[in-house]
């Protein structure tokens, strides 16, 4: 082990130590914090409601006390416009002419649609309807489903996921890459000019099913919005299920289980269904600024150089209510993650010496809507990106016991592993590299923006081996994942989440002083996109 690395880990542990002998502080802000931010008096904490506002006042209060300064100019807020709009097609159903009659596909049962371009109404005209494959243009894997096809117009069909999670020798294989996400999907066929695109779920390579898909897509949904109202987005997007997918394939003469085997293998070609609708679709559209959150603690001597911390504050508001409860708390998603973001600013703000890196505490908005906050500061940096060194994002990290493991999501994309193993080799910890990837969750929080332009994250956190065996049983019982029994409770046990914070600032605390600089490896997709 080189001299440098030995020097880090005694004085990280001495840090560590001295951390953890003020654990009950950083304990008492922390649940302080969490309870009040997932309180019901908070509402859920949807974007564009009063409760946003109240919430962002609170966090932007707090960054306040601690001593940090405003990060936009003399404010906290960054504004972020958003599009709300609920979509329905007229008549309830999108009604397609096939080569052997018509089939409707019924609005929640069959489609699950929205529209992005802030319109009321949005006709697209005898729309043919195409079986894109995955719908993926992936030089690098030497896969284009769009080669020599001009969907202008028409109406994609794109299964969910990769190939490689039918075939292990194709992309990652069952490690799903950002070309399975259905937000890629989305992307791509934007980029292709395509009129609209239905990605058609599947339970198992989805990771969800259909009922997920109508939870999350099937009221008011939020997405950013342009100058020009999204006009470069396609006029259509969202989901058709499997039977309503076999059923008009069927209608259109077309074999789905041959298509769909085609489709797994390199060369596809893309198939007409020869099926076309006359699309009309109805909008309650809303337009308004959310807001993200930001504060900075400057550094000196390298202080026009940052390192970003974030944590998302939004949550789902109040809905129907499920077991009489209506307000989505989202206490460990992502309460636990602001209050963890607070502890840290709190904790670097009160070192007696200056870090020579400025650090930047970021709460972004509209996260559980497709990382729209992070997306949106990403595009509109308060900081300069190429001088933003790393992003650690925090999401979920409560509650949690202590364990003797750190797990690392995207081991071997940056330099910075051998920082979290000296990190966690100071707490008496061990590094591991995240397993079972193939529902894409690498790319289903905050840090994904950031890595999407070119600055290297580093997601790691406490994993499963418990030092206290018993403690696994905490876990088990209903799930409060994204429902209303999300919700703080004292009993709650946050040792492991405190070991997770200091775990954070330790690294934090190396980068911050300037003898650090993480990097992506040659092995990363996304090391030339800064």
């Amino acid at each position: 082990m080189k001299k440098q690395s030995i020097t880090f880990i005694v004085t990280l542990a001495v840090s560590i130590f001295t951390a953890q002998a003020q654990v009950t502080q950083d304990e008492k802000d922390f649940r302080k914090w969490e309870e009040v931010i997932a309180s019901d008096s908070f509402g859920g904490r949807a974007p564009l409601t009063s409760y946003e506002t109240k919430t962002i006042n609170y966090i932007a209060s707090q960054f306040k006390e601690i001593g940090l300064k405003p990060a936009n100019g003399d404010s906290y807020f960054q504004k972020v416009p958003l599009l709300k709009v609920a979509t329905q097609p007229a008549g309830g159903s999108i009604k397609v002419k096939t080569k052997n009659g018509k089939v409707s596909l019924k609005n929640w049962d069959d489609i699950i649609i929205t529209s992005v371009r802030g319109k009321k109404t949005v006709n697209i005209p005898k729309a043919d309807f195409v079986f894109a494959g995955f719908g993926i243009n992936a030089p690098e894997y030497g896969w284009n489903d769009y080669k020599d096809l001009d969907v202008k117009g028409k109406i994609v069909l794109v299964l969910v996921n990769d190939p490689g999670y039918y075939n292990p020798s194709l992309f990652k294989g069952k490690d799903m890459t950002y070309y399975g996400r259905w937000i890629y999907k989305f992307e791509e066929a934007s980029r292709q000019g395509a009129a609209g695109v239905l990605v058609i779920h599947d339970t198992q390579p989805a990771s969800y099913g259909w009922n997920v898909v109508q939870a999350s897509w099937g009221s008011k949904n939020l997405s950013l919005v342009s100058d020009k109202g999204n006009a470069d987005k396609v006029a259509l997007q969202g989901w058709i299920s499997l039977p309503a997918t076999q059923r008009l394939f069927k209608s259109a003469g077309v074999d789905f289980e041959k298509a769909f085997a085609a489709a797994k293998q390199s060369g596809f070609k893309a198939i007409d269904l020869k099926a076309e609708s006359n699309v009309k679709l109805k909008n309650d559209v809303y337009i308004s600024n959310s807001h993200n959150v930001a504060a900075i603690l400057p550094g000196s001597d390298k202080k026009d150089e940052y390192l970003v911390y974030s944590a998302h504050w939004d949550h789902f508001g109040i809905q129907k209510p499920v077991n009489g409860d209506s307000i989505y708390n989202g206490a460990s998603d992502n309460a636990s993650g602001v209050a963890a973001l607070l502890v840290l600013a709190r904790k670097f703000s009160h070192q007696k010496q200056q870090p020579k890196r400025s650090i930047l505490f970021l709460s972004v908005t509209a996260e559980e809507a497709v990382l729209l906050g992070s997306e949106y500061y990403t595009q509109h940096p308060l900081v300069p990106i190429k001088n933003t060194v790393a992003n650690i994002n925090i999401d979920g990290c409560a509650p949690q016991s202590k364990v003797n493991n750190v797990i690392i999501s995207g081991y071997g994309d940056t330099n910075t592993d051998q920082l979290v193993e000296e990190t966690a080799a100071a707490q008496g910890r061990t590094v591991e590299q995240a397993r079972n990837q193939s529902s894409g969750g690498y790319f289903r929080s905050d840090h994904f923006s950031f890595a999407k332009v070119g600055i290297p994250v580093i997601l790691a956190e406490g994993g499963r081996d418990y030092i206290n065996p018993e403690d696994a049983n905490r876990y088990k019982g209903p799930r409060t994942y994204h429902m209303p029994q999300d919700e703080y409770s004292p009993s709650w046990d946050v040792s492991g989440t405190l070991d997770d914070i200091n775990l954070w600032y330790g690294i934090g605390l190396r980068i911050a002083n300037g003898d650090f600089t993480p990097n992506w490896t040659e092995q990363s997709p996304w090391k030339n996109r800064r």
